[in-house]
C-alpha cells in the first residue's frame, strides 16, 4: 500500500488557520509547526529590548514590535513571530488586518537550547532574503553574549559578537542604543559571564 502525500497548506490557509487559533505558528514550505511559550529570563529579556528600543526610537521615523507581531519573508514564504523587531519608514503589510508585517528593518531572537541551531541556521537563511532587513542580532539567555549580524554594501553578512560587561548593542540602521547592562537586568545573569556549550534538543520547543 502507498503511502498517501500529506497535503501541503497555501500561505492564506496557514493565515485562515492562525488568525483563529488561540495559539501561535511558524510557517515554511506548507506546514504550520507550533511555538511553545519561552522561559522567565526569555520574556525578561525580551521586554527589557523592547522598552529601551521603545524609548530609543521616540521622534524617529521606526517602532518596535513585540513578538504579538507575525513577519513574512515575502521571497521564501516563510511566517514567523521573531521576539522583537524594528521597522521604519512606511510600513507594509500583507494585507488590511495589519498582523503580518513584510519590512523589517531589525529582528532580534532570544536564543534557546532547543531552537538555537534554527535560529543560527536555516531560519537565519529565511531572513537574509528579506529585502529590508539591515540587522539581525541572537541574544543568549543563559549568559551574556550578543550576536550581530549587519548587511554590507557588497550583500555579505558582518558578525560581530561580544559578551563584555560594559557591552553596548548599537543599531546603526536605527541609531539606537541599548547597554548589555540593560539588556540583562534582572536575568539574574552575572555580567560578562559566557553561556554554556548548545543542547541537541529539537529546535521547535522554546
Amino acid at each position: 500500500m502507498e503511502a498517501v502525500a500529506k497535503r501541503r497548506l497555501t500561505a492564506q490557509e496557514y493565515l485562515a488557520l492562525e488568525r483563529r487559533a488561540g495559539a501561535k505558528s511558524e510557517f515554511v514550505d506548507g506546514e504550520m509547526f507550533a511555538l511553545a511559550g519561552g522561559t522567565r529570563r526569555h520574556s525578561v529579556i525580551a521586554a527589557n529590548l523592547i522598552r529601551d528600543l521603545g524609548n530609543g526610537l521616540r521622534g524617529k521615523s521606526c517602532q518596535v514590535f513585540t513578538s504579538d507581531m507575525r513577519v513574512k519573508i515575502e521571497s521564501t514564504g516563510l511566517f514567523t513571530y521573531p521576539d522583537v523587531m524594528v521597522a521604519c519608514g512606511s510600513l507594509r503589510f500583507e494585507d488590511p488586518k495589519e498582523d503580518t508585517l513584510l519590512n523589517p528593518k531589525v529582528i532580534i531572537e532570544v536564543l534557546s537550547d532547543s531552537t538555537v541551531g534554527w535560529d543560527r541556521g536555516q531560519k537565519f537563511w529565511h531572513y537574509r532574503h528579506s529585502a529590508s532587513l539591515a540587522e539581525y542580532v541572537l541574544v543568549a539567555q543563559d549568559g551574556w553574549l550578543i550576536e550581530q549580524y549587519r548587511l554590507q554594501p557588497g550583500g555579505n553578512w558582518l558578525l560581530e559578537s561580544s559578551h563584555e560587561a560594559k557591552g553596548v548593542l548599537a543599531l546603526p540602521s536605527t541609531k539606537c542604543k541599548v547597554p548589555f547592562a540593560d539588556i540583562y537586568s534582572k536575568t539574574g545573569l552575572k555580567p560578562g559571564v559566557l553561556p554554556p556549550g548548545p543542547t541537541s534538543e529539537p529546535r521547535r520547543k522554546r
